[in-house]
């Protein structure tokens, strides 16, 4: 975590993933942000959400002026796996989290008001920064209440999973999520995935879709590729054997979904994860 973090260059450039959720709110400056081919403005009240291993570039050109305002932001990165197991017993603030690291946010940028951001985060922010095992729970609490700031105050209504739904139906949405990720290495049927749950193919695909907002397919492409990322950063497989591993896919075919999901080749994504590194 970096608390009202000043940058001084005359110009910042970063470019770069990483496996865990970032959260970067701007207090001051401004430039531009591209994510996986996409442009944003960054200015001062915004908030930008980068899942694990969604490669993204910040840059902040030169001030013309001495007096120009320089980039001032609270950059914060975490592994969600580590939250997870603490949010059992708020299931609603469960889904909020899964859908900030793994769902399909419509853009990676929100509005944020400065000042109620500040007062959910200063009254954790020196505990959470102090170094030692002793301080988990301090930095568990801190993420749960910024979690729940940002659920209530930040992220549109319309970006999340409807409201009401029975624990019933919620309950086959997580066995799907759990299915997919033990099998999506695996050539996907959704035949055997409804057989397997004991419920209709039909009923499967048109629930997930509803939930989520995509389909089973391209949520079982975006977790592939997810785990592509993983290898490529952390492993010299070749792309042909990675293509195999994330679900015995052909090269072609997989650098061809891989483009279009990242904007670049799987080598370029992996020679951008090493010169970041560098």
């Amino acid at each position: 975590m970096a608390f009202r973090d000043e940058l001084q260059e005359d110009h910042f450039h970063k470019f770069h993933a990483h496996q865990g959720l970032e959260l970067l709110f701007i207090h001051e400056g401004q430039g531009i942000v591209e994510v996986e081919g996409r442009t944003y403005e960054l200015q001062g009240g915004s908030l930008f959400c980068f899942q694990p291993y969604q490669l993204h570039k910040v840059e902040i050109p030169a001030p013309r002026d001495a007096r120009d305002v320089r980039y001032v932001r609270t950059n914060l990165t975490f592994e969600p796996r580590y939250l997870e197991p603490f949010l059992a017993p708020y299931p609603k603030l469960e889904a909020f989290l899964r859908f900030l690291s793994r769902g399909t946010l419509s853009s990676p940028r929100f509005a944020v008001d400065d000042s109620r951001l500040m007062g959910a985060v200063e009254s954790h922010v020196q505990a959470v920064l102090e170094p030692g095992e002793g301080q988990e729970e301090a930095r568990i609490l801190f993420l749960i209440s910024l979690l729940r700031y940002l659920q209530l105050a930040v992220i549109s209504g319309e970006e999340l999973p409807p409201e009401g739904w029975s624990v019933k139906t919620t309950a086959h949405i997580e066995s799907v999520m759990d299915w997919i990720e033990d099998h999506f290495r695996q050539p996907f049927s959704l035949e055997l995935l409804a057989g397997e749950l004991h419920l209709s193919s039909y009923y499967v695909s048109h629930l997930f879709k509803q939930y989520t907002g995509v389909s089973l397919t391209d949520y079982v492409t975006a977790r592939r590729i997810r785990e592509a990322c993983v290898l490529l950063g952390s492993s010299g497989q070749s792309v042909q054997r990675i293509a195999r591993e994330v679900g015995g896919l052909s090269a072609p075919y997989f650098c061809k979904l891989f483009k279009k999901h990242k904007g670049m080749t799987p080598l370029d994504y992996r020679s951008a994860l090493h010169h970041t590194a560098k």
